[in-house]
């Protein structure tokens, strides 16, 4: 191979490298600042992340017993770091066990005080049914509830991710066509707050790169593991796939795009669908069946024996299941909207 064949393949290499690996300090930096030096912009400070003082109360307390039982629980952890809740998950069980136990305790004092309240009404039995039931089921919706919260966070995340995905691709791309470092791509999306949950993650990439000193491609493989978003997982390890492997980014990222606008449609066209079948099923459940309802009974309590017990049943529609039926569809076309 030729001299200058041989310098071009290395010229080449060398502007490759440099789309995908982080910018490293001079030699002598260390040497002249310390290895551990951080340059934060004028006027920043370090975030720090500490606890309430009733999360405090609650590791105090029995942060030794959970601390004791030495059950490593993967799942809390991957659900704790895809919520983006920064707190341990020994700390979190013990938040959860201590608000256990103190709703116990008042759902005991409280089922006491409504036992003596039927007692003095001669309602003793219904008094101790509904306190039992007070003290056993309470807690334990408050116990599964708060341990499913990190997972319900994290889907909730997930549905962001997957809503702003397509936008953001085009956002990608188009710095990448400009011929933008990778690692400056997902520092200037940490900037840009109008892609929701994605600006978050890509705020953890560049934290991993910039303070805590990994290369661009291992803060995205972290990144891929720690994403709660299936479709955001599959791009940032097509990212490390791409680049390992020696191709190129941009095409990839311009294919990305085209893919996640493309299922943004079919989304859009399949939720446009379901509106339309809920519009539908709104006019039958919640506006004829109610009217029709309303004046048939309205005849049978012209007409029938017993008008006071069809009268009750009529305030019962009124009053009841037609605010209801349209509370119900209100919320559902709402969260679908979204």
């Amino acid at each position: 191979m030729s001299p200058e064949v041989r310098d071009a393949f290395k010229s080449l290499e060398t502007s490759k490298r440099g789309m995908i690996v982080t910018k490293k300090h001079e030699e002598d930096y260390d040497e002249a600042f310390g290895p551990h030096l951080v340059k934060l912009p004028k006027g920043a400070a370090v975030e720090q992340i500490k606890l309430t003082p009733y999360q405090q109360f609650c590791w105090r307390t029995i942060g030794n017993f959970v601390k004791r039982r030495d059950k490593t629980n993967p799942k809390l952890e991957e659900n704790l770091q895809a919520a983006h809740m920064r707190i341990r998950p020994d700390e979190y069980v013990a938040i959860v066990l201590m608000t256990t136990i103190l709703t116990f305790v008042a759902m005991l004092v409280v089922g006491i005080v409504l036992g003596a309240i039927f007692w003095l009404i001669e309602w003793g039995p219904w008094g101790f049914v509904i306190g039992a039931m007070m003290v056993i089921f309470v807690p334990i919706l408050v116990y599964f509830g708060m341990m499913s919260t990190p997972g319900s966070k994290a889907k909730a995340r997930a549905k962001d991710i997957d809503r702003r995905i397509s936008s953001a691709m085009s956002f990608i791309s188009a710095m990448a066509s400009a011929n933008v470092n990778v690692d400056v791509i997902f520092k200037e999306l940490s900037k840009q707050p109008i892609y929701g949950e994605i600006q978050k993650e890509a705020e953890w990439i560049t934290r991993d790169t910039e303070l805590l000193g990994q290369d661009i491609l291992s803060a995205i493989k972290t990144a891929s593991i720690r994403t709660p978003s299936e479709k955001f997982q599959d791009f940032l390890q097509g990212v490390v796939t791409t680049s390992s492997s020696g191709g190129e980014l941009k095409p990839f990222f311009l294919i990305k795009a085209k893919q996640y606008e493309d299922e943004r449609r079919l989304d859009l066209r399949a939720r446009i669908e379901t509106l339309g079948m809920l519009a539908e099923s709104f006019v039958t459940v919640g506006v004829a069946f109610p009217l029709f309802l309303v004046v048939m009974m309205s005849i049978m309590a012209l007409v029938g024996s017993n008008p006071d017990f069809i009268v009750m049943l009529l305030y019962v529609v009124c009053f009841g299941m037609i605010p209801g039926t349209q509370v119900g569809f209100i919320v559902g076309i709402s969260s679908m909207s979204e």
